[in-house]
């Protein structure tokens, strides 16, 4: 039986175990409280066939690559998998970005160091950067509703996103027949922040926030450094070699998809 290991069972990891069990994988999970028990984690990698890891830096380090790297390298493992941020590219003002990109430049310095000593650690190993990740209980429309969607005037300013159904789509086209490398899994069309929330709030029903310059809007920190950053991620190489293709290929389907 196929057997994946799951470091960091989180938002998405939680979505692509669920696939994986569908089709009769067994999974086992490491939480961040177990990573450092290593008789556990060692006997975990030894029974995986497949291993993936969406536990990100902690501070400067990744957590399972510095106590478990050499394992997970020497592992019998024929399918290693991290889940990256396509923040490894930095900013492009707002231009197409794709693997080839060089990684390192923008505010996620420490994910970029793990996204590229991932690719070092094993010849099978797949890295998937991912946009903004949205999905049921954890999108636009649940800003909306609690009152804590926003829109910024910074005209031009665009993000590309993923719904977690095509992050889960292209993980698993992945093990049944991808190769080894980088994939950015986003959907097809980049959009403004605001652009979303009017979609949203035009399908509940309601009126789009106000419009608000960045320093009135009451961001926090992580929030403003989002907005510091423009790119639009292209998606073309998953489509080519994992034969993978959006369920929802803007915010609009996916949107949709989720009212039920």
């Amino acid at each position: 039986m196929a057997h994946l290991l799951v470091f960091g069972p989180g938002y998405t990891a939680s979505h692509i175990m669920n696939a994986a069990q569908e089709r009769e994988f067994a999974v086992e999970t490491i939480g961040r409280a177990s990573i450092a028990d290593e008789a556990q984690v060692a006997g975990a990698i030894g029974r995986a066939t497949h291993i993936l890891s969406s536990v990100p830096p902690d501070g400067d380090i990744d957590p399972v690559l510095a106590r478990h790297g050499p394992a997970i390298a020497r592992s019998g493992a024929r399918w290693i998998g991290y889940l990256s941020s396509s923040g490894v590219y930095g900013d492009t003002g707002g231009a197409w970005v794709d693997e080839a990109a060089p990684v390192g430049s923008g505010r996620r310095t420490a994910r970029a160091v793990a996204d590229l000593a991932w690719r070092a650690l094993h010849p099978q190993v797949r890295v998937f950067r991912l946009p903004g990740i949205y999905g049921p209980g954890r999108s636009p429309l649940d800003r909306v509703r609690s009152g804590q969607a926003h829109r910024v005037d910074l005209p031009g300013q665009v993000f590309s996103r993923v719904h977690v159904d095509d992050i889960v789509g292209g993980v698993m086209a992945s093990i049944d027949r991808g190769p080894a490398g980088v994939f950015n899994l986003a959907d097809d069309r980049p959009a403004s922040q605001n652009a979303v929330i009017e979609a949203a709030c035009g399908l509940l029903g309601v009126p789009p926030p106000p419009l608000l310059p960045l320093d009135r809007a009451g961001l926090s920190p992580a929030a403003r450094a989002f907005y510091a950053e423009n790119r639009r991620v292209a998606n073309g190489r998953a489509k080519r070699l994992l034969g993978w293709t959006p369920r929802h290929p803007d915010y609009r389907a996916g949107l949709r998809a989720l009212m039920g």
